[in-house]
Parts: structure tokens; C-alpha cells; sequence
């Protein structure tokens, strides 16, 4: 353990060097080093380990205490996760009343046993699925590198989210969240979140993790295993299984005694392997999906920047689809277009979380809504090339459902307290996805599609907030933005424009337009004449300070007034020189209007 963990300390004059011009910009990050030694019991289900923490105070503040997160003690009955799934009224079908029925010989369990600072025993206390360390007078200074050293146990639930043994499909192992990990401690203070199901937030860092196990299991996990294949022990029982990870915020592992490997090298791009049980009901799926990976990666990286690790692993495992640095654990029985569909989107979230490492709690919706925005557009150019299905429809549909349903709450809202999982979904994956498409409606879309690409190169290997995106998206356009997110991440008010009616006076036509609901937005009003030639009138709003250049499919295209938002109703004239057929706003439907029964008028 110490050899491989004695190179990193080169890299710490480095780290603080780092940590100096993060501060002259005003953004600074903890890092971490990981070496964990993992001596795993299957017969128990249960494993002890060695954990050696290197972290660099790279915060201004000094540091009194530490929090650690203990995911797996959330699977016990009784526990807030448990708690709160039989509480909420719409439980994930995954979890609802399961925990609370599980055996002890099923509990999760994580126990830290010892545990010292730079070398001095220190106390700590564990609350469910938070560890609370106390420095015990030695003051973590700003700049500070210092070392922590446990020992921890720990017992695998059964399957019930995300991690545990024996999932629904007979997958052995899916080890996510599984080791005592480092709380996240940044501008905002300390996050010990305690564990309810949600999503993850983590310090980037570097992991080497050895993991010791029946020989009879086959190993997949984030980074680069020194030896693929494991190396057999002398006894002649177990297994050694190395691996290596660089710039990652969380490692993962699974493990199964009937996994077959295989693996693809993508053209520039990496190495992807899949492991999966060779079963008749799934294989072939398994077997297709290499075809596509090539120019899912391509897509992916060309469109939101290139993907910078050296592997990707795709592992069968888990409850569903769920994202990890280098990988992803996903259910395997689906046909070829619902495995290409979740690798898909567990893949972008190597840029949406894996890369740009969001704090899903907290941004739940720029999570999982940019990823299911960049993923649904690559996998309907995989699986739809003519085009036929609309990607963008679903999300809309998903956000106008609940808007009518009266349980919309605020993207703002932590994701831990929505009062409704589908309030939770339809904000995380919808709204958040409408953010960015209705986006490209303000702003156009060649600034947004610049702005993503921009996105990913500024803020890799960092935690970006909201205003993070924001703010490259108003370089980017040269517009004034903030009140976009006041309105659609701030409250559930809702978007609704209206053509009120169409004069005819002078020889000019005059339009008249309602703001009826309490967004305001700029509008794309489509004027088509009798003979099928087309106007488009753009009207920008007064809060934006500018106006996006034509992203429309009509070449005729008129920059008019800018609407100052307080204002209820809006006209604007143009001559008759032609006859109307009719008049709409935002033909393209990127606008997230609730009525658009109000948005034609047919003339007569």
C-alpha cells in the first residue's frame, strides 16, 4: 500500500500550485488521494478494509472536523431512507416498503473501526450514513496536506438501489457507494447529506483500490486494472484485483462469477468493455451494442467535448442505469434499442457529472436534464436517423403534465425534499432538459451548442453551479440572462403567450400579442402568406439587452422593438403587401407555453 501511494506525494507541490491559481481566480476544490485495501468474504457478504486518505486543504478556511458519507447503513430498517420511502406518496417501486422487510444476514452495514489523523488517533461518532471526525486540536490549515487512516467493515444489502448483492437479475455484486467517502467541504460549508436515495456529490481525486476476492469472481471497476484478468494468490483461493484511477470524484466495482468480457477499441477514442451474463434471453442485445458505440462516443464528444479518460467499462448490474466515473452499471435484459438508450445517457453523464462534477443534490436538473438533453439527441440520430420521432416532445409533455397536475415544485429545490418523486423526476429530467432546449429558443442555437462545448472545457475536473452555465451562455450571446433563471429554476411560474387579434388599417397589418402567464420570453411570430412564403418577426425582450440571430427555417427574418416585460400586451405592424394565411408563435415548440391553443390565428 505505501509504494503505490508514496508517488503521489510528487504530486503535491503540484496540487498546491494549483490550488495558488485556483485562488487568484477565485475557485478552489479539495483533493483527495484514495488507497483502500479490500479483504472480501463472500461467503458473509461482508468485507473489511485499509484506507489511507491524503487530503489537501485547498480551501481558505480551516478545517476542525471531517464528515464522511456510510451509504450502505441507509439499508436498514428503520433508517431515514427506509423512513422516507414509506412516507412519500409516490415511493419508487424499487425500494417502498423493502427495506424495512430486509433480514440482518441482508442489512447494510459500514462500520469504521480505527481512525487517525496525520498519525494521532482522533475521536468520531456515527450517525446513520454520516461519520463525524473531530480534529481533536489538530487545526487543518489552508494549504494543509494531511493524511487519514481507518479501519472500516462492511456487510452488502441485498439489492435494493443502485448497490448491493444479487440484484434482480442474479448479478453477484454492484459495489457503488460501498467505502467510507470523504464529504464534499466547499464555499457553501460541509454537504453530510445523510443518505435517502438521491444522487451523489464527491472530491475529485485519485483512487487505488485492491480488492481481494473468491477466484471464482470476475472484477470490473473505474480505472485501469493493472492485471485484467486478476492475479491468483498463492493459496490458491482468492484473487487480487488492482486498479488505478486518476481526475475521479467515486469509484465503483462489481463483481460476478458468470460475467463474460468483451471489448471494443473506438476509434479516437477508449477502450470500452462490457461485461454481462451470457444469457439467451439478452445476449444478443449485449452482442449488438458494440456497433453503436463508435459513433455514440463520436456524437458525445464532438458536440460536448471530447471524453478524456483512457476506458469506459459498461457492467451489468444495479437497479436500472446509473452513472460512475469510467463506467456504468446497467440491468441487461432489454432489447437493443433500451440498451442502447441507457448507455446512452449513463455515457453523457461521463460529461454531465462525470466530468463537470455537479452537486446532484443540489442541481439534480443540470445532472440528469442536460444529460437526457445530449442523449436523447445522440440516441434518436442512432436509433431514428430519418428523423421520424421528435427527441425533444417527451420532456415537454413530461413538464406540462405535472405543471396541470398541481405538484410542480422549484429546480432550486434540494432533491432530497421534493414532496413527490414524480415532482423529483419530472424537475430533474424534464424541466432540467426544457432548460437547455427553450435555452436555444432565447439565445439561438448555434450560441447554446458553443456554450455546452465552452461549458465542458472551462469547468472539467470542477464542481459548476447554475450561474457557472449561465454565464458562459451570456459571453457566448452577449445577452443579459439572470432573469432566465430567476423565472425557470426560482419558481414554478409558468410560460404563456397568446395572439389576441390581427388588425387590417392603412394598408398595414397590426398584430396584437398577450402575455398571460407570468414568464416573460422573447417570441418567434411566424407570419405565413397565401402563397406559402413566410416572415419571421423576432421579439426580443427588454431584460435581455440584444437579440439572437436568426435560427429559424425562414430567411426573412425582422428584429423588432423589444417587449419590456411588465407590460401586458405587445403590437407590432408590417405592410399587406401579401394575403395571410396565418400567424404563429414559436412554430418550432421550443418554448414551453402551457396553452398553445392561443398561439394561431387562422385567417379567415
Amino acid at each position: 500500500m505505501n509504494n503505490s501511494f508514496n508517488r503521489f506525494f510528487l504530486l503535491v507541490i503540484l496540487i498546491l500550485s494549483t490550488a495558488l491559481v485556483q485562488a487568484r481566480d477565485g475557485y478552489w476544490q479539495h483533493f483527495v488521494h484514495y488507497t483502500m485495501d479490500i479483504d472480501f468474504d463472500v461467503s458473509k457478504h461482508q468485507f473489511k478494509g485499509q484506507q489511507k486518505l491524503m487530503l489537501v486543504n485547498n480551501s481558505p478556511d480551516t478545517l476542525n472536523q471531517l464528515f464522511y458519507h456510510l451509504y450502505f447503513n441507509a439499508f436498514k430498517p428503520g433508517s431515514a431512507m427506509d423512513v422516507r420511502s414509506r412516507n412519500i406518496p409516490d415511493p419508487d417501486p424499487r425500494v417502498a416498503d423493502r427495506i424495512s422487510k430486509l433480514k440482518k444476514s441482508e442489512y447494510g452495514n459500514l462500520n469504521v473501526d480505527r481512525l487517525t489523523l496525520n498519525g494521532k488517533p482522533v475521536s468520531f461518532t456515527t450517525q446513520e450514513t454520516i461519520l463525524q471526525v473531530f480534529t481533536e486540536g489538530q487545526l487543518i490549515l489552508p494549504g494543509d496536506t494531511v493524511i487519514l487512516e481507518m479501519a472500516f467493515n462492511g456487510q452488502v444489502p441485498l439489492q435494493i438501489r443502485r448497490s448491493g448483492r444479487d440484484n434482480k437479475e442474479g448479478i453477484d455484486y454492484s459495489m457503488s457507494q460501498w467505502y467510507p467517502k470523504l464529504c464534499v467541504y466547499d464555499e457553501d460549508g460541509w454537504h453530510p447529506n445523510p443518505y435517502i436515495g438521491r444522487e451523489f456529490y464527491g472530491n475529485w481525486g485519485d483512487f487505488n483500490v485492491n480488492i481481494t476476492i473468491d477466484k471464482d469472481y470476475v472484477v470490473a471497476g473505474t480505472g485501469i486494472a493493472i492485471d485484467i484478468d486478476g492475479k491468483l494468490l498463492p493459496d490458491g483461493k482468492k484473487k487480487l484485483w488492482q486498479f488505478r484511477a486518476e481526475r475521479v470524484h467515486d469509484f465503483m466495482w462489481a463483481a460476478d462469477r458468470d460475467y463474460v468480457r468483451t471489448s471494443v477499441t473506438l476509434t479516437n477514442g477508449p477502450i470500452v468493455y462490457l461485461y454481462y451474463q451470457d444469457n439467451p434471453e439478452y445476449a444478443e442485445s449485449w452482442k449488438s451494442l458494440p456497433h453503436y458505440l463508435n459513433e455514440m462516443f463520436r456524437l458525445a464528444s464532438s458536440g460536448y467535448g471530447k471524453y478524456p479518460y483512457p476506458v469506459f467499462y459498461i457492467i451489468q448490474g444495479g437497479d436500472g442505469g446509473m452513472e460512475y466515473p469510467m463506467g456504468t452499471l446497467v440491468t441487461g435484459k432489454r432489447s437493443l434499442a433500451s440498451l442502447v438508450g441507457v448507455v446512452s445517457h449513463e455515457l453523457l453523464h461521463s460529461w454531465y457529472q462525470g466530468v463537470l462534477g455537479i452537486n446532484e443534490s443540489l442541481y439534480p436538473w443540470m445532472d440528469e436534464g442536460f444529460t437526457s438533453y445530449a442523449s436523447d439527441i445522440i440516441t434518436s440520430k442512432l436509433l431514428d436517423p430519418q428523423g421520424k420521432n421528435d427527441p425533444f416532445t417527451p420532456s415537454y409533455n413530461s413538464y406540462f403534465s405535472v405543471v396541470k397536475q398541481g405538484i410542480e415544485e422549484p429546480l432550486c429545490t434540494h432533491a432530497d425534499h421534493y414532496n413527490t418523486n414524480t415532482a423529483y423526476g419530472m424537475a430533474s429530467y424534464s424541466k432540467g432538459f426544457v432548460y437547455l432546449h427553450q435555452l436555444s429558443y432565447v439565445v439561438g442555437q448555434k450560441v447554446l451548442d458553443k456554450a455546452l462545448f465552452e461549458f465542458f472545457r472551462d469547468w472539467s475536473f470542477k464542481h459548476p453551479k447554475p450561474n457557472d452555465f449561465l454565464r458562459i451562455v451570456e459571453k457566448s450571446s452577449g445577452m443579459v440572462l439572470d432573469w432566465y433563471n430567476e423565472y425557470w429554476i426560482n419558481s414554478t411560474h409558468t410560460i404563456d403567450y397568446g395572439i389576441k387579434e390581427m388588425n387590417t388599417r392603412r394598408g398595414k397589418y397590426t398584430v396584437t400579442l398577450q402575455r398571460i402567464g407570468k414568464v416573460p420570453m422573447p417570441l418567434d411570430v411566424i407570419v405565413t402568406y397565401t402563397d406559402n412564403t413566410s416572415e419571421c418577426y423576432n421579439i426580443p425582450l427588454v431584460l435581455m439587452r440584444g437579440s439572437k440571430e436568426n435560427d429559424t427555417k425562414v430567411e426573412s427574418y425582422t428584429v423588432l422593438k423589444a417587449w419590456q416585460w411588465p407590460d401586458t400586451e405587445y403590437s407590432f405592424q408590417f405592410n399587406m403587401t401579401k394575403k395571410i394565411k396565418k400567424i404563429e408563435i414559436d412554430p418550432s415548440a421550443r418554448m414551453a407555453d402551457v396553452n398553445k391553443d392561443n398561439n394561431v390565428f387562422i385567417a379567415e
